[in-house]
């Protein structure tokens, strides 16, 4: 569906709530396993090595990555919608308000635990609003595009996009932790696992139009 078909599709009054609770919480999954100190997400990995090896802000290189990322967009037919828009609006602002009030984890059992708590939120949180029907996010598109074409399995995909994307951020000099392994093998099972749980079911004539 495009935008504008997003938007006139059913179920509005469960979608919108849901893809509002789904970014927000995984802005604050992000910030949950930055604090466990075990290891960033893959495309946390991808920015700092992309900083580094550019000698640009961490805030620089995440805005040319997304540009990027929107750019491969086009080969894979993929199309925004107002979870696009929203991503960027909602997930940066979530894991703020999240680090401002989230405390440091004491102690390695801490640290595990906020690790394992941020990665069943961040997978689960991720199928929420990608199951609301309103567009990916940009980094999400590229999993959801090529889903679409290759015909593999989520699982499949998302797990070789985390194993390539940490894998090129390390060779640009980004920090791989135990954790980073961890969400790049686990986040494309998890999701594949949760968006069938929680994706709307949309009526045909309803999607169609």
């Amino acid at each position: 569906m495009d935008a504008a078909a997003q938007v006139r599709a059913a179920r509005k009054a469960r979608r919108i709530p849901q893809l509002l609770l789904g970014l927000a919480g995984y802005g604050a999954a992000v910030m949950v396993l930055v604090h466990s100190g075990l290891g960033a997400a893959s495309w946390n990995v991808l920015t700092e090595g992309t900083a580094k090896a550019l000698g640009i802000s961490f805030g620089w290189a995440t805005n040319l990555i997304s540009l990027l990322v929107l750019f491969a967009w086009i080969p894979l037919r993929e199309l925004p919608g107002l979870g696009t828009l929203l991503n960027v609006a909602i997930v940066g602002f979530a894991a703020d308000a999240t680090a401002a009030v989230l405390p440091d984890p004491q102690g390695s059992l801490a640290q595990i635990g906020y690790l394992a708590l941020g990665l069943v939120a961040l997978a689960f949180f991720d199928a929420l609003y990608l199951g609301a029907q309103f567009g990916s996010g940009p980094r999400d598109g590229i999993m959801t595009g090529l889903v679409r074409l290759t015909r593999l399995p989520v699982a499949l995909v998302r797990t070789g996009i985390e194993v390539t994307v940490a894998g090129v951020g390390w060779l640009l000099g980004g920090t791989i932790g135990v954790g980073t392994v961890l969400i790049a093998l686990c986040m494309g099972p998890l999701v594949g696992y949760f968006l069938p749980l929680v994706a709307v079911r949309l009526p045909a004539v309803s999607a169609a139009t």
